[in-house]
């Protein structure tokens, strides 16, 4: 077994496993502290599933580098060997309905995604792979993009203030196609476009929220790109779109350019 197969074996057992504890501890209190909105939160859920993560993640693999959600942990892509962690995505969710959260882990090696997860964890869904390895839905191969498939016949998911705002033309957009949805976790949402009930996702995004879909999707025809149409820095928060590759022309005649 290559190394790169260990990592990928040992990163779906440590995501399984702290889903599982996750469930466990899902009706205990929680301590929820705000971090730069009243939307947007952390939970000591969060920092516990991350503390636990890089733990495994240092102790069994002491030469790679981690970006995650929490705590300031920042690293680039771009160089060496680098896991990207967001422990649960969908917190205010977690919090208040107890379902659509989502635990994700990517994986790189020099800036190419080598295999991606997300875990969504009430359903005991674990969509992994991309990469190196075959995109899959716990033992099911996922669909690769449908391209006889219209947007007027699809649904689109969206960040709720970029519909209602009609940011950059998304309003627009959802408007020709069959109806719009909002699930409230980035992770859930690629993983409805992974298993082919979503057409497009659009939403303003950090690195840990976008790294696993990047790479889940690109076998399956998906591209993970700016609102621009370029590819993510993987640094900074930003108007992230999952969209059918084949569909790109059709999509960028609803973008408004950035004013």
């Amino acid at each position: 077994m290559s190394l790169l197969e260990i990592k990928f074996n040992f990163a779906k057992k440590m995501v399984v496993s702290l889903g599982s504890y996750l469930l466990e501890n899902i009706h205990n209190d929680l301590i929820v502290e705000e971090k730069s909105s009243p939307t947007d939160l952390v939970t000591n859920m969060d920092n516990y599933v991350q503390n636990r993560m890089v733990e495994e993640i240092q102790s069994s693999f002491p030469g790679d580098t981690i970006l995650a959600e929490e705590n300031n942990l920042t690293t680039s892509i771009w160089e060496g060997n680098t896991w990207v962690i967001d422990p649960i995505d969908g917190t205010a969710n977690f919090i208040t309905q107890k379902q659509d959260f989502a635990i994700m882990v990517a994986y790189f090696e020099g800036g190419v995604g080598r295999f991606g997860l997300i875990y969504d964890v009430t359903k005991n869904l674990l969509y992994h792979g991309g990469g190196d390895f075959p995109s899959m839905v716990n033992n099911r191969l996922l669909p690769v993009f449908n391209k006889e498939k219209q947007m007027q016949q699809s649904l689109i998911a969206s960040n709720a203030g970029m519909y209602r705002k009609n940011y950059r033309g998304i309003a627009d957009l959802v408007d020709h196609s069959l109806s719009l949805r909002v699930y409230g976790s980035a992770g859930i949402s690629f993983s409805h476009i992974l298993s082919g009930r979503l057409w497009a996702y659009f939403s303003t995004l950090s690195p840990w929220d976008y790294a696993a879909a990047s790479i889940l999707g690109e076998s399956l025809g998906y591209l993970v790109l700016t609102l621009s149409g370029a590819k993510p820095d993987f640094i900074n928060r930003e108007e992230i779109m999952m969209v059918p590759k084949e569909k790109m022309n059709e999509i960028m005649l609803y973008i408004k350019k950035d004013e």
